[in-house]
């Protein structure tokens, strides 16, 4: 995010928070990687979430205070493969009509902060003009 801040310092900052489903792992598992949750940088992991077909602006309700909505994809870098090789390569995949699928999460901003415990509830609320689907930012 440093680069980008330096890059854009008047741009907001639209990945305060990153999301990534757990299902994410079990699928690197099958192709022989082994990541653990938080290795990603995620702050928060996710089950039962379709995260990635969640449109802009959606909020999610994690515990009892905090309220996270989601600005965008994470767009996977290099650093990934400084986890294990090949591992960037293994969370992207090329969708039939040439767009690129990216499989590591999305980010969010903060709307009201709280304490978020492992177990706790999500509750997804999609606003009637959250409308966008979600872009890498």
């Amino acid at each position: 995010h440093r680069s980008r801040a330096a890059k854009y310092p008047d741009m907001p900052n639209l990945r305060q928070v990153h999301l990534i489903h757990s299902e994410l792992f079990d699928e690197l598992k099958e192709q022989g990687f082994s990541v653990t949750p938080g290795a990603m940088g995620e702050n928060i992991t996710t089950r039962g979430v379709d995260l990635l077909n969640l449109k802009r602006g959606t909020r999610l309700y994690l515990g009892e205070e905090a309220v996270v909505e989601v600005t965008g994809l994470r767009n996977p870098c290099y650093q990934l493969d400084g986890i294990q090789d090949g591992l960037m390569k293994a969370t992207l995949e090329e969708l039939p009509d040439g767009r690129l699928l990216r499989k590591t999460g999305v980010m969010g901003i903060v709307l009201q902060g709280g304490t978020v415990k492992a177990g706790d509830a999500i509750r997804v609320e999609v606003p009637e003009e959250a409308v966008a689907e979600l872009e890498p930012v």
